[in-house]
């Protein structure tokens, strides 16, 4: 019998990924991930007491432990605390600090998930790894999932050919209502629990009030890029992202402003005001960190440059072994420097992908992006 050791995380679709190996035949084993040291990192600030900073870690590996007793399976735990701060909480920082909107999700996949969680999973004997991710693998190829709209194949972009072979994603099959049924027919602890959103680490907390204990507030004027004219303070420009509407406390005459840029050196937050986008849309984007899954170069192919956007066509300017311009001649809105650009062909196949580094608009690059 195979045995196949599953990241459990508290949550329903690692929960029904398990039953799902069992009813398959395998041997499964679970495995829980500590990432986040809550009491530590309060510890660290000064803050021990402070109820909000309390992470709901302990809950969701509570809610693990149930399922697997429930489902007849062992549940290990496994510390990543420090390999967490490492690779992917001190990116996420230094990223902010460069003005960018950094994807944690995508370093996590690469780094703790299907690197550091493989090596532990060996120490248990696996034949294979399985995670409650909504993709599949098909042929050796990393392919969407079934229910485009759960899709995750975009968080797993950085990942290479190697960590995905012998990587199983049961529930890359289902749409979401099938997994939450089969959750509800095992009556699970996790059936009706809510999806995570956000950021892990953060959660359900304030994020400037999270932020701000790791970064200094920077404030600075907003500026109308139209005018030129101050039309406002911000409280630092690593909590804004490019299109953002809400959240930038203006009034009067400023109801309807969202953020087109950033100027790091001037401490300036650019918005124009109404529904023109034309500030927002670029015709393409230089990326790097470049990561091919496929082994494959295309010319023509498709992108996605954030999660949940719809495939685009876009042309491929291949300009050294780790720079791209992907050139896309329909315009597309709010391409952010930090996020990731991921690569798909016709049949659904995730590529690869990249980071944006800069976006530009006929040939220029966007001075204030």
């Amino acid at each position: 019998m195979k045995k196949v050791v599953i990241g459990m995380s508290g949550g329903v679709d690692s929960s029904v990924a398990a039953i799902l190996l069992k009813r398959q035949g395998y041997e499964v084993i679970g495995l829980f991930m500590r990432n986040w040291d809550a009491a530590l990192n309060n510890d660290i600030l000064g803050n021990p007491t402070l109820e909000e900073n309390i992470c709901p870690q302990e809950q969701d590996y509570n809610d693990a432990l149930k399922v697997c007793e429930q489902i007849g399976i062992p549940l290990y735990r496994v510390d990543f605390v420090k390999e967490y701060w490492d690779y992917v909480f001190t990116y996420f920082l230094e990223e902010l600090k460069l003005g960018r909107t950094p994807n944690p999700d995508i370093m996590c996949n690469k780094y703790i998930k299907f690197d550091m969680f493989v090596k532990e999973a060996e120490k248990l004997g696996a034949d294979y790894i399985a995670t409650g991710h909504y993709a599949r693998i098909q042929g050796g190829k990393l392919m969407k999932a079934i229910d485009h709209n759960k899709d995750q194949t975009y968080f797993l972009s950085q990942l290479s050919k190697k960590q995905l072979s012998n990587v199983i994603f049961p529930i890359g099959e289902l749409e979401k209502k099938e997994v939450r049924k089969i959750a509800d027919e095992f009556g699970l602890i996790t059936a009706k629990k809510k999806d995570s959103t956000g950021i892990c680490f953060i959660g359900e907390r304030n994020f400037k009030k999270f932020l701000e204990n790791y970064l200094p507030n920077i404030p600075g004027d907003i500026v109308d890029i139209e005018t030129n004219e101050k039309i406002g303070k911000h409280i630092g420009l690593m909590y804004y992202t490019i299109g953002q509407r809400k959240g930038l406390h203006l009034g009067g005459n400023h109801d309807r402003v969202f953020v087109v840029g950033k100027d790091l050196s001037k401490k300036v937050l650019y918005v124009a005001h109404g529904d023109d986008n034309s500030y927002l849309i670029s015709d393409s984007a230089m990326i790097d960190t470049i990561n091919w899954i496929s082994g494959e170069k295309p010319k023509n192919c498709f992108a996605k440059f954030r999660y949940r956007q719809n495939d685009n066509p876009v042309v491929m300017e291949y300009l050294d072994d780790n720079h791209i311009l992907v050139k896309y001649s329909q315009g597309i809105k709010s391409v952010t420097p930090g996020q990731a650009c991921v690569f798909y062909d016709d049949k659904g196949e995730c590529l690869g992908g990249g980071l944006i580094k800069e976006v530009r608009k006929r040939g220029e690059k966007l001075w204030y992006l």
